[in-house]
């Protein structure tokens, strides 16, 4: 980020691969809907560009990343907070599972798993699942996800807890 901000525009390409995906993923678990993380994907990468120059390596730069995604996602449920539907689910999670369909029996399974863990992150509390997503997708800290959420050290412990602890529990019933 250092060098793009000093003016290497190739530095921009380095990030952008490096980064793109586990802020799209964050976004889309975050939001649920395609077009929601697309757009903030997007502005995400929009604001970054613009703040280039005032960037100070004081955190990971996923860190500062992630932050950038998350106020964006802030606004968001602000303004109107979205519902995912069953089906917009299945879509995702197809398409996620196309390229593994060499064994029907173990892909049918996975997407199972992977539609179980969906459905048990969409009903953390919006919190709990902001956490988990940044610790399990970002593998960011408790420090940087406390600085990313504004929430204490141990406050992120407990969501962090409490939403492994419901995620388990669906997973058993």
């Amino acid at each position: 980020m250092l060098a793009y901000a000093g003016g290497d525009l190739l530095a921009f390409e380095t990030l952008y691969r490096r980064h793109r995906g586990t802020l799209y993923r964050f976004l889309l678990r975050t939001l649920r809907h395609r077009a929601d993380a697309d757009e903030l994907f997007q502005e995400t990468w929009s604001r970054l560009i613009a703040a280039r120059e005032r960037y100070r390596p004081e955190a990971k730069f996923t860190t500062w990343l992630l932050q950038i995604a998350h106020n964006l996602v802030i606004d968001r449920f602000r303004r109107q907070r979205p519902q995912a539907s069953d089906e917009e689910t299945e879509a995702v999670m197809r398409n996620l599972d196309a390229s593994e369909s060499e064994q029907p029996e173990r892909a049918l399974s996975e997407f199972e798993q992977r539609r179980r863990l969906q459905l048990a992150l969409e009903e953390l509390p919006e919190e709990q699942r902001v956490a988990f997503l940044l610790r399990i997708e970002g593998g960011l800290g408790l420090d940087e996800i406390g600085e990313i959420t504004g929430a204490g050290r141990e406050t992120v412990k407990s969501r962090l807890r409490y939403a492994l602890a419901r995620i388990r529990a669906r997973f058993q019933a």
